[in-house]
């Protein structure tokens, strides 16, 4: 491994390298194999035991010691497998099935959470609005443990894409409509908040059900977090499928 590789590697931490690039770095095999399977391409793949995994042969691997993986790691506490991943770009906004739509949020970990949450719940898109936190991000491919390779996750104008969608929007707010007493159809889109300021305008304004998770009686905390509340949005909507 070159000073080169190292250069490079680092500079995938940032986001205007991995735009430039068009890059971006996943660690630990578990998640690597699952980026594979999902038909992500790996441009590269540093390995510590490189030949104890029976990848193609096509694919361009590199085995390195720990010392040298620690060197290019984000994490604190190496794994044992760094890839350097290009992103999917091809991707057209969904038109069906349930749809999250996350309007600027910013905390790397909360989008991971979300990503594996979806997954979870077997929700396949995810739209961002252009200031949401790079999926990309590598806290957030940490955090989404491999669950980003199956979940596709785009940027665009949230505004113009909610006033296009055909599906009913449904948003979660402190004030609105039970969620557990709410008609919940089985094709949506949920709109998820900022962590701060919850969903804005002009985003607020094309929310056709608005609805809030209820609190217990005397319940101090004011809100719940975004991926907490996320999961429990996705198991109301869900619910009737294991019925």
């Amino acid at each position: 491994m070159t000073k080169a590789d190292q250069k490079f590697v680092a500079q995938l931490k940032q986001k205007k390298y991995r735009n430039l690039h068009q890059a971006f770095v996943v660690e630990g095999w578990k998640s690597i194999a699952d980026f594979i399977k999902g038909g992500f391409t790996p441009l590269k793949i540093y390995a510590i035991d490189s030949e104890k995994y029976g990848f193609s042969t096509e694919i361009n691997m590199e085995s390195v010691s720990s010392k040298q993986l620690k060197q290019i790691s984000f994490l604190q506490h190496p794994k044992d497998a760094l890839a350097i991943f290009k992103p999917k770009n091809e991707m057209q906004l969904p038109q069906k099935g349930l749809v999250l739509a996350l309007d600027g949020l910013q905390d790397p970990g909360n989008l991971g959470a979300i990503i594996r949450t979806a997954d979870w719940f077997g929700v396949q898109h995810i739209v961002c609005s252009k200031n949401t936190v790079d999926c990309y991000n590598p806290k957030v491919v940490q955090a989404t443990m491999g669950a980003l390779a199956h979940v596709r996750v785009l940027y665009t104008d949230l505004n113009q894409f909610l006033q296009q969608t055909p599906l009913p929007v449904f948003g979660t707010f402190l004030q609105g409509d039970n969620l557990f007493q709410t008609e919940l159809p089985d094709q949506a889109v949920i709109v998820i908040g900022n962590e701060g300021n919850g969903i804005g305008k002009p985003i607020s304004d094309l929310i056709t059900h608005r609805i809030t998770i209820p609190k217990a009686a005397g319940a101090l905390a004011e809100s719940l977090n975004a991926s907490v509340a996320t999961a429990v949005v996705l198991s109301a909507f869900c619910l009737k499928s294991y019925n």
